[in-house]
């Protein structure tokens, strides 16, 4: 939704951004001058402490009253459009079908996916409150102005189910342009930053990685040893006037680096991703035992994000890189390729971690089989090639074989990683998923230039591309209807 917000905003419109704190909005969002941030508040301490038969009904009434409120009153002028996000989808959907019809606005629903294919996994489909959400989704879902849809199936899907009314356009998620390939001074900045994390002796990671001298060094970026001489302590006191001191470039002994990005929740088996790095550890072992020529790397995994089943899955990382479970009853001993470490980053160094990546994985399993994984859009926002859980709309997203490859199991997915690490850092199979977002993106210029491109062709641009390709028809032909009046 914030991307939303910037893109209607560099369109001079006057944006309120509506919702609760607890992350730091994006830089480019609080610097525009047009747009005004509405947080809501969270419950008071006395509803939590009451019994939940009680306590609950009384924090939906109050969020209810509250949102009303601010877009009722709070926003001074009528808005011509509301943009309301799905899910959530109760009670929110209600209360802007409600402002919109006392103050005259125009809702455009992003249908991202569906409340009630979520709240399914939990209870089943056949449940009660299963049927109602379905129901409460689809009747005021129904009549927007315009419908936004992240795939072409949730798009078919709702207009053949639910007969969907007003405007309805595909509008594929992308990434801003802040997420980019990082360039190997960025990696040495980012990695400098990381450097008490992953020197921390509690890490285990201070015998399995490079050996590093900052800040001339890292696990993965150095400065040539040719720009330290025996001139070299002269340069450095020269600092920014001498022409010839060298930037920081890739390290030929780093390690891979695989990143993905979990919510740590049932519905991201984390045990796929643990399982295919334990096979590939022992595939690793296996070629070096074996002499073979072209061998494979050690791989450095790092997965960030929050969620309730972290402690649980890196707890049972220590236990298998400690050896305890590593085979059959622990037969193959601690890891020695193979190391998993849990970050939390700040919205800065997210992208650039992205673009320091060798191996982008996604675990996400779609609940309605519609929408696609955001995390997957960001990493190929960094050109970032991706080994993705496959599921029934994944390949508008995911070209198995052009710019990732499609899983189902772990034994794939080890099998996967192994292809594209061989030969490492000089990989020709991760080389030639690479060189797919240099053809993806010339096929999006083109398309922004008028030419036309060929449907086979793959195309990818910035999110303010996509956005102003689909999203500004929408809203100027608002605009046209009403000077026709």
């Amino acid at each position: 939704m914030m991307y939303h917000a910037e893109s209607f905003a560099s369109n001079k419109f006057l944006t309120y951004l509506v919702g609760y704190g607890g992350s730091q909005p994006i830089p480019s969002l609080l610097a525009a001058p047009n747009v005004s941030i509405i947080h809501l508040t969270d419950p008071p301490q006395s509803l939590r402490k009451l019994p939940f038969f009680i306590g609950g009904p009384l924090k939906v009434l109050r969020q209810i009253l509250e949102i009303v409120y601010t877009l009722a009153v709070h926003v001074p002028d009528p808005p011509e459009f509301i943009l309301v996000q799905n899910p959530p989808s109760i009670p929110t959907l209600a209360i802007v079908w409600l402002v919109s019809k006392m103050r005259g606005c125009k809702v455009i629903i992003d249908w991202h996916n569906l409340g009630f294919s979520i709240l399914a996994l939990r209870l089943g489909n056949e449940h009660p409150f299963v049927t109602i959400a379905k129901w409460f989704e689809s009747y005021f879902g129904r009549s927007a102005y315009a419908h936004l849809f992240v795939t072409t199936a949730m798009h078919d899907y709702l207009v053949r189910e639910w007969d969907l009314q007003g405007l309805k356009v595909v509008l594929h998620d992308r990434p801003p342009s802040r997420f980019h390939r990082a360039d190997p001074s960025e990696t040495h900045e980012l990695f400098q930053r990381l450097s008490p994390v992953l020197t921390d002796p509690l890490s285990g990671l201070t015998s399995f990685l490079p050996n590093t001298s900052p800040p001339y060094s890292t696990p993965f970026t150095h400065i040539p040893p040719t720009s330290l001489s025996s001139s070299g302590a002269a340069c450095l006191e020269l600092g920014p006037y001498v022409d010839d001191i060298a930037m920081p470039s890739l390290r030929p002994d780093r390690p891979a680096l695989i990143v993905s990005s979990t919510s740590w929740t049932p519905d991201e088996d984390f045990g796929m991703l643990l399982a295919a790095l334990k096979e590939y550890d022992r595939r690793a072992r296996t070629s070096e035992e074996k002499g073979e020529g072209v061998g494979l790397p050690k791989v450095l995994a790092i997965v960030t994000g929050k969620g309730p089943l972290k402690e649980k899955y890196m707890q049972e990382v220590q236990r298998l890189q400690a050896g305890h479970g590593g085979g059959e009853d622990g037969e193959t001993g601690p890891w020695r390729f193979v190391r998993c470490v849990s970050l939390w980053l700040e919205a800065d160094d997210y992208p650039l971690l992205l673009g320091s990546a060798d191996i982008g994985i996604s675990l996400h399993s779609s609940s309605s089989a519609l929408d696609l994984p955001m995390k997957v859009v960001d990493m190929f926002g960094c050109g970032l090639p991706v080994c993705a859980l496959g599921f029934d709309c994944l390949d508008e997203l995911v070209k198995d074989g052009v710019n990732g490859l499609v899983f189902h199991n772990a034994e794939q997915l080890a099998a996967q990683i192994e292809s594209l690490l061989r030969g490492f850092p000089s990989a020709p199979a991760l080389a030639a998923l690479r060189a797919s977002f240099d053809r993806g993106t010339s096929a999006a210029a083109s398309r922004g230039r008028g030419r036309e491109v060929r449907a086979e062709e793959w195309q990818w641009g910035t999110w303010a591309e996509n956005w102003d390709h689909v999203m500004r028809p929408v809203l100027l032909a608002d605009v046209a209807s009403e000077a026709q009046l």
